[in-house]
């Protein structure tokens, strides 16, 4: 079994992307937003020239990164999973962002699938985007079906998908169990696929923790 968790507004509870942007960018940012909203740009286009338009140096995006907040239940989450599945995070973000957030809660050693940030002088960013694939139907920087089917290969399946997004939308049509949030319930329930919603990983730990008690109750019948 494989967990694949999305990280903006998903493990962390906020979009660190548009948190960034906010604070950091030049406000054109929100035109490029529009334009892939619209349907003008992919994801990629969009996140690379808005990464562009942040202005932080690495002391800048240091303290940037000691404001987000993971979900408060994630780590438990993670602890009682850990036990008999695979979790991995697999981001359309920044790498920089999850993967500093992460460690600074104990959770370093978790595997990261996210797009790459790069310094550029003193005070500018770049991005690259080591999980591209050009055939990814959400034109997403990071092609979370590849990923998905890559980590099921390694670790088996049910393939768990926890999102909240339209980076999630094509992966949720593929995986095997969906938990979704935010507009991937709007998403799921125009497209009739089955899925549990969640606030936070309270709901979905407990949701596993049921799974767990109905197939011990099975093992003992």
């Amino acid at each position: 079994m494989i967990f694949v968790v999305d990280f903006d507004g998903t493990a962390a509870t906020e979009d660190t992307v548009d948190k960034l942007l906010e604070q950091h960018a030049d406000p054109a940012w929100e035109t490029v937003e529009k334009e892939w909203l619209d349907g003008h740009i992919d994801a990629q286009e969009c996140m690379r020239a808005q990464v562009r338009l942040v202005r932080a140096d690495r002391g800048t995006l240091a303290s940037f990164v000691n404001s987000i907040q993971l979900d408060p239940h994630f780590k438990a989450f993670h602890d009682y999973v850990s036990h008999f599945a695979a979790l991995a995070v697999v981001s359309d973000g920044l790498d920089y962002t999850v993967r500093n957030t992460l460690s600074r809660e104990g959770l370093g050693t978790l595997p990261v699938f996210s797009n790459r940030l790069h310094f550029v002088g003193t005070d500018q960013l770049d991005i690259s985007f080591p999980y591209r694939q050009s055939d990814c139907a959400g034109g997403n920087g990071v092609c979370k079906c590849s990923i998905a089917r890559r980590l099921a290969a390694q670790h088996g399946t049910p393939v768990v998908l926890i999102g909240d997004g339209k980076s999630d939308a094509c992966l949720a049509a593929e995986a095997d169990i969906v938990f979704a949030k935010g507009s991937l319930i709007r998403y799921c329930e125009a497209e009739g696929i089955p899925h549990t919603p969640f606030v936070d990983f309270d709901d979905v730990l407990r949701a596993v923790e049921a799974w767990n008690l109905t197939m011990r109750m099975s093992a003992t019948a």
